[in-house]
């Protein structure tokens, strides 16, 4: 960013990026999940941690309901709001992959520009988009929060989908249709992606 201090200089440590790379046998990178509220997003992104710690992966998900209860807490709704929030956690999640981690993040990020915002700030093979594609029809039924309900109402404003719009992915880099696979078939198409790409061993 171009207001940070010229006093601030970036600090190298002693254990490199591919020491830690090293020690846990794996590549790291972010696991991009997005779609509608409602979609499956949190729900896919933890069956993946699931798989991926059985077979000893290091990992972490970072979801968006969480992260509004402490790093993005003071954030609303707005467009401008969601654009930070985007922001911050793409910030986060190149640090997780820093530290040699494979880390999912389960937020709508209804918007491209902000998407390809965090790919550009990761390395070659360390970004891949997730789209959990769930017709909004579906969303709704589920409902799981009452958030779409309340939309309607005209109690929610700004909500993905319904008066703020969602820019679907034109190519993602792995594409779930929940509506085909259950929760553990949605799970095993993103590992058959990381096997095929290199992340994670046979």
């Amino acid at each position: 960013m171009d207001n940070i201090s010229e006093n601030v200089v970036w600090h190298d440590h002693s254990v490199s990026r591919d020491n830690r790379i090293e020690a846990k046998g794996h590549r790291p990178c972010v696991l991009w999940f997005t779609g509608l509220s409602g979609s499956g997003k949190s729900t896919v992104a933890n069956a993946v941690d699931h798989l991926l710690h059985k077979q000893g992966a290091h990992t972490y998900v970072l979801d968006g309901d969480n992260i509004r209860h402490g790093l993005n807490g003071d954030l609303g709704f707005t467009d401008k709001d969601r654009v930070e929030n985007i922001r911050r956690i793409g910030e986060v999640s190149k640090l997780f992959v820093d530290a040699g981690l494979i880390v999912s993040t389960a937020f709508i990020s209804p918007f491209k520009a902000d998407r390809e915002l965090v790919r550009k700030l990761l390395g070659e093979g360390e970004f891949f988009e997730v789209f959990v594609d769930t017709p909004i029809e579906v969303c709704e039924q589920r409902d799981p929060k009452g958030l779409y309900k309340k939309a309607r109402a005209g109690e929610i404003r700004n909500f993905t989908g319904v008066d703020s719009a969602y820019e679907l992915p034109e190519s993602p880099d792995i594409h779930i249709k929940t509506t085909e696979h259950d929760i553990e078939g949605c799970a095993q198409l993103v590992l058959d992606a990381l096997r095929k790409a290199g992340v994670i061993g046979a």
